[in-house]
């Protein structure tokens, strides 16, 4: 009895008192934490083929039409840019001067804002643009003038919400067709688009296409090469505008021929006739329904450091629904030309009450003078 009583002593003592006594184990390590969520709420395994297709993202100018299915399309025109000095010169004062002083964005800063919130801006371009030096061509006119500047000008433009010009002018041709070449590279190397008098432009926006037909109107026989124009363009738009060049340089009412051309260019089926070239404001008309704006003057100008300083802004805004035109509506911005007492090339909207519908009131033929 005794040696079976020691026996389970023995044992019970090895059980209790020796795992006490002997060194500690190094503890496991924990497994690493994982979110409870995971855990409780596996995702479950979705074939690709039966996930959703991603929406692509939708440039704000290509935004889709409201509910019911319109869409507006705003465009805004400017009347001569001439982003140069004579013969690309550069002299105290002058375009080219305040061009290698300033950043491209300060000369079209006070109507940026505009251009920014349209569609498209469209602009009358009237300069050579070259980096090479090029031989003039010869004019017979008196006085005669030629106009260049650097490439690196087309900033000016892109910096400020421009997307296209017209090359349809007397000057963009000063240095030959070498010039010329040049401007057209220089613009759309710029990403901007053009239009001159063998080049339609087409802007487009939503499957709606507007045809912007530039072109010089120099006499009014010119308005029948115009009207042909017109017509190929009318099988490729949906919109079509006429954005010409000419007439006499100087003075506020329009040249009886001038006036007659420009109808026959509605009689031919022009949305809206638009001029440019006289370097002052001429007013405007409603003939058959359709607008006519004989001369949107000088904008940003380069070619004189005393313009008449009047100018406007033409804002055009269609509204399109299921690829239809069901509504049209224009505005003047009157402008001026410069912020300075001399040309500082910087044009701003009129703010003053009084100036701003001086300048209304000259465009719809209730006064003879937009000062």
């Amino acid at each position: 009895m005794k040696l079976k009583y020691l026996l389970g002593l023995l044992a019970a003592l090895w059980v209790t008192v020796l795992p006490a006594l002997a060194p500690a184990l190094p503890a496991a390590p924990e497994p690493p934490q994982v979110k409870a969520a995971v855990l409780r709420h596996p995702f479950p395994q979705i074939p690709p083929e039966e996930l959703p297709p991603e929406e692509p993202e939708i440039p704000e100018e290509l935004s889709p039409p409201e509910e019911d299915g319109s869409f507006t399309i705003v465009l805004s025109f400017t009347g001569d840019m001439l982003l140069a000095s004579g013969h690309g010169q550069r002299a105290a004062g002058n375009f080219l001067d305040f061009a290698a002083k300033q950043e491209p964005s300060y000369f079209l800063q006070n109507v940026k804002p505009i251009f920014d919130e349209d569609d498209f801006t469209v602009v009358n371009l009237e300069n050579v643009l070259t980096d090479r030096t090029l031989t003039p061509r010869e004019k017979t006119t008196d006085p005669a003038f030629w106009f260049r500047s650097g490439t690196k000008n087309t900033a000016i433009l892109t910096s400020s919400g421009v997307e296209a010009v017209s090359l349809a002018n007397n000057h963009t041709g000063d240095y030959g067709a070498a010039g010329y070449k040049d401007t057209v590279k220089a613009v759309t190397e710029a990403g901007l688009q053009y239009g001159d008098n063998t080049h339609p432009l087409y802007l487009e926006k939503n499957g709606f296409r507007i045809a912007v037909i530039c072109n010089g109107l120099w006499n009014e026989g010119q308005a029948a090469s115009i009207v042909k124009r017109l017509q190929a363009a009318e099988a490729e738009s949906d919109f079509q505008i006429v954005f010409y060049h000419g007439g006499a340089e100087g003075v506020h009412a329009p040249e009886a021929w001038k006036v007659r051309a420009s109808r026959r260019l509605v009689d031919a089926g022009a949305d809206l006739v638009l001029g440019n070239h006289p370097h002052v404001l001429q007013p405007r008309e409603i003939y058959k329904d359709r607008e006519i704006v004989y001369s949107l003057g000088n904008f940003c100008y380069g070619g004189s450091r005393y313009p008449q300083n009047r100018t406007a802004i033409y804002r055009l805004t269609l509204t399109v629904q299921d690829s239809a035109l069901v509504s049209s509506s224009a505005e003047l911005i009157p402008c001026y030309v410069h912020t300075g007492k001399v040309n500082n090339y910087c044009p701003a909207p009129i703010t003053d009450g009084e100036q701003r519908q001086r300048v209304l009131d000259f465009m719809d033929g209730k006064v003879e003078s937009p000062l």
